[in-house]
């Protein structure tokens, strides 16, 4: 038996799909199946510098809706189709479904954010264009159709069944498969995490709180700006945001309150500062006003950070109620949260709580659950060991 995953553009540089895929692919190739990706073909999308706006984007789209469908149906005439698997890694790949057989192919469902967005929940906190709604709409249609389907939390299933309103969907294998970690985030020793922060502009021995991801308004930056307002005094460390540049508007409100020089921004950070930052930080602030799973969570977990995040699903399905979770509304409730982890008992249970939690989001474990919904049996070999239980 092979299985087939069908990857993301890469041109579009969805650097977490493209780990997602490479980590699904690595996991079957452990549990004995020989497993390959489909990467969407690049032709027109190589001649520019971006795919993401402008003409860039519409000849990505050429590239992904027209050309590679093409490419698809080709190579699946040369297969024979009962020795294989296909599952397309992203629920924004959903068309390509109707081009694979609906029987033996599965879809990873990561959010329904943008498709939320498009069709009007401002609650979403994600706006779209005309051509945006037109397409997010295309893609929940074909995502419907899905025959085996794979959300990464309770709250992303249950928010994409509402918007199915349709009798047939109780008979689909739909189901919760968690993500797991998808590199190895782990406590390291204080010389090696000092070494690694040396050249981040972070101060040595300041303490700082952490956020990490876009700076899109669902990620709520802003709130590591107000709690600190709130706490004045009481502390006086810095807030480093890991991940886009801040915005103009973020950096004039942290002018405005007086602790624009308390402000680290590490564009884009290498796995290994990541992982110094998450050991380093007195504790990791998530607070998400709109996520599908949230794996800076369970990454910060995993490196004994203390996290403190939105009291919003699926944050506490996540953390395993690990985190202390609050209002993502509320800077004195993020504020109060942060400070009673003055308590060093306290601060030690969250910590030894969030290891335990992590541990539960296992390549093997997932890989497990990922060969049930396809009806497959793991091919057990001294690389790889079966969690199911």
């Amino acid at each position: 038996m092979h299985i087939i995953l069908i990857g993301n553009y890469k041109p579009d540089k969805q650097e977490s799909m493209i780990r997602y895929a490479l980590m699904l692919e690595s996991g079957f190739i452990k549990a004995g199946f020989k497993t390959r990706i489909w990467w969407p073909t690049v032709f027109l999308g190589g001649f520019v510098k971006s795919t993401t706006s402008g003409l860039g984007k519409w000849l990505g789209y050429i590239d992904k809706w027209v050309f590679f469908p093409l490419i698809l149906n080709y190579r699946l005439l040369k297969l024979n189709q009962n020795n294989f698997r296909f599952h397309v890694c992203d629920h924004s790949n959903a068309p390509y479904l109707k081009h694979l057989p609906a029987d033996t192919t599965g879809i990873t469902c990561h959010d329904v954010i943008a498709i939320r967005g498009g069709l009007g929940h401002a609650d979403a906190y994600c706006d779209s264009s005309k051509m945006g709604k037109i397409l997010q709409r295309w893609i929940l249609g074909n995502l419907c159709k899905a025959k085996l389907l794979a959300a990464v939390s309770t709250l992303t299933l249950n928010q994409l069944r509402k918007l199915i309103l349709h009798p047939s969907i109780q008979s689909k294998n739909w189901r919760v498969i968690y993500n797991a970690l998808n590199a190895e985030f782990t406590p390291i020793e204080e010389k090696k995490r000092k070494l690694l922060l040396q050249n981040t502009g972070l101060y040595p021995d300041m303490p700082f709180l952490l956020h990490v991801g876009s700076g899109l308004p669902r990620k709520n930056r802003k709130m590591l700006l107000d709690m600190v307002h709130v706490i004045k005094n009481e502390w006086q460390g810095n807030i480093c945001f890991a991940g886009d540049p801040i915005d103009e508007k973020l950096l004039s409100l942290a002018e405005s309150l007086g602790i624009e020089k308390r402000i680290v921004s590490i564009i884009k950070p290498d796995h290994d500062t990541l992982v110094a930052l998450y050991n380093a930080c007195e504790a990791f602030i998530f607070p998400s006003f709109s996520e599908g799973f949230g794996w800076p969570l369970i990454e910060a977990q995993a490196c004994g950070a203390p996290v403190i995040a939105s009291n919003i699903e699926p944050m506490p399905e996540i953390s395993g109620r690990a985190a202390l979770h609050v209002n993502p509304y509320s800077p004195e409730e993020f504020a109060e949260a942060f400070l009673s982890l003055k308590d060093i008992d306290k601060r030690s249970e969250i910590i030894e709580k969030g290891f335990y939690n992590s541990r539960r989001f296992s390549l093997n474990k997932m890989i497990d659950e990922y060969l049930a919904l396809h009806k497959l049996k793991c091919i057990e070999s001294k690389n790889y060991v079966s969690e199911s239980y």
